[in-house]
């Protein structure tokens, strides 16, 4: 009996139905509560009302639906299952001869639905709107400080290393700034500058007061000096300020080409953008595993009523997270690399949707 039959359709009605109600319902609530704890930036840093609901909310609302879309779905599915259990409608379709298994289809494939809904957003179109957003954000919440950047050294290309010893943002400037080609483990040029600065127009960098060692005739020590130069090398502004929130802006093209670019000048910031990635790609896949833990665990009747499959499927959203957040902490502390740690809650809830399944098979 694999054709799509009434009961799929009602199934599938009723998830979707509440799914969309129940996620309104919640971004409406946490809108609220965002905007009586920001809107005091608003008004100190005179935010036009356009860009707050244009730039801002009517950004920020797909970044929270597709962040919390995993568990919007979970509690949707303990929410309108159990009042199906409730009702004794569970009771009724598993009398007319469908099989626990059989049920669960019409749950699986509408929360495939959303999970590539979900996936796709957040490979292509939500990074998109995360720009508008956390630009907004730097210029009328959060703006940007003046600190100081030290001890940077990158590999800008093979053989081709930078080093800064400090970095201004409040005037974009470099101190103590060295360029170093290598061929094999043999230095052939030294670039040495008291200073570089960023040079919009041209893309490049302003070096002052620079000393080039010439290597490549051999042992010998070729030295010029001049006061000033411009170079265009493989590193711009934006790279030195790669983190947590320029990540968000990327499409998974991008991220992916950033994390190259990253491991090969052997960046520490690479952290945030691995975490990104996976993060993207495990967020989906957790809408099925949830979607079989709330089926599996609301679709028998319990003297406790509705409040009590809804009160463990709340348990249960928060612990996923709680654990989300654990195995963040472990690639922010070298234990696990991103691809593992990542995927960990997954693979944990995963077997835990296995168990409640074959449990409520029987």
């Amino acid at each position: 009996m694999l054709g799509i039959n009434k009961i799929d359709w009602y199934i599938a009605k009723k998830f979707i139905l509440t799914f969309f109600l129940s996620m309104l319902l919640i971004i409406v609530i946490i809108i609220i509560f965002d905007l009586s704890e920001k809107i005091d930036y608003f008004v100190k840093n005179e935010a036009p009302l356009k860009a707050i609901i244009f730039d801002y909310y009517f950004n920020y609302i797909p970044y929270l639906v597709n962040m919390f879309a995993s568990l919007f779905v979970f509690i949707t599915v303990i929410f309108f299952t159990s009042r199906m259990a409730a009702n004794s409608e569970i009771i009724a379709i598993l009398s007319c001869g469908v099989s626990f298994h059989r049920m669960l289809v019409p749950y699986i494939a509408s929360a495939t639905l959303v999970a590539l809904l979900s996936l796709g957003l957040n490979l292509y179109v939500i990074p998109h709107s995360n720009a508008t957003r956390v630009e907004f954000e730097a210029t009328y919440i959060k703006r940007h400080n003046t600190y100081n950047l030290r001890d940077i050294h990158y590999q800008i290309a093979p053989g081709q290393f930078v080093y800064i010893e400090s970095f201004s943002r409040w005037n974009n400037t470099a101190y103590k700034f060295t360029i170093e080609d290598m061929e094999g483990h043999r230095l052939t040029r030294k670039v040495s500058a008291e200073s570089a600065v960023w040079d919009s127009t041209t893309d490049g960098w302003h070096l002052r007061q620079v000393f080039i060692r010439d290597y490549s005739a051999g042992l010998s020590d070729k030295v010029s000096f001049k006061e000033q130069q411009d170079t265009v090398i493989a590193l711009k502004l934006k790279d030195l300020f790669n983190n947590e929130k320029t990540v968000e802006t990327l499409d998974i093209r991008a991220l992916n080409e950033l994390i190259a670019t990253q491991k090969m000048r052997g960046d520490a910031n690479i952290i945030y953008a691995s975490i990104e990635r996976e993060r993207r790609l495990t967020m989906p896949f957790s809408v099925i595993i949830l979607t079989i833990i709330g089926v599996s665990l609301s679709a028998r009747k319990r003297r406790g009523g509705i409040g009590w499959n809804i009160g463990i499927g709340i348990a249960l959203a928060f612990s996923y997270i709680f654990f989300l957040r654990i195995s963040e902490m472990f690639v922010y502390t070298d234990t696990l690399p991103p691809g593992i740690a990542l995927w960990l809650p997954n693979f944990l809830f995963g077997a835990v949707a296995y168990f409640l399944y074959k449990r409520a098979c029987k």
